[in-house]
């Protein structure tokens, strides 16, 4: 089950970004950034046994793009649809709220090109960088690849 974050899910959400952070698969993010941005995470619900399996962010930059951040998945839940029924939500909520484009800044590109992202340069993404990069211990050297899909 797919539904929108509730307050108690943010130090569920906290401990598996920064558990995915130290494997190096995704930044890690403050808890004061989760509570400030809850509402934009979707989280997946085990249906066998309720438990936390996943979540993932829709955030809106602009008037016509938003960025899908921080995907993670439990390790036991891996493999088994979790990751893309999560991007497939932030997707269709993108759509019902007019976004004509989503981005990705991540270290797992082609599970993003499966659901049809293509590479894209940063430079296309202004806002994203001047908004959030900035703050990024990484930037101006950010080793994520870039991906785009236009919505329809």
């Amino acid at each position: 089950m797919i539904r929108k974050a509730h307050i108690p899910d943010i130090k569920e959400i906290y401990t598996i970004l920064n558990e995915n952070a130290e494997k190096g698969v995704l930044l890690g993010r403050s808890l004061s950034d989760l509570y400030d941005q809850f509402r934009d995470f979707f989280v997946y619900i085990s249906d066998n046994d309720n438990r936390f399996a996943g979540m993932c962010g829709l955030h809106i930059c602009w008037d016509d793009i938003a960025e899908i951040r921080s995907l993670a998945v439990k390790e036991t839940f891996k493999k088994q649809g979790v990751g893309r029924s999560l991007v497939q939500e932030c997707l269709d909520e993108a759509r019902e709220l007019g976004i004509k484009k989503v981005f990705v800044l991540t270290y797992v590109p082609d599970f993003f090109k499966g659901l049809g992202f293509e590479d894209v340069d940063k430079s296309v993404l202004p806002h994203k960088v001047w908004a959030d990069c900035i703050k990024c211990v990484k930037f101006p050297d950010c080793d994520e690849e870039a991906l785009m899909l236009e919505l329809e």
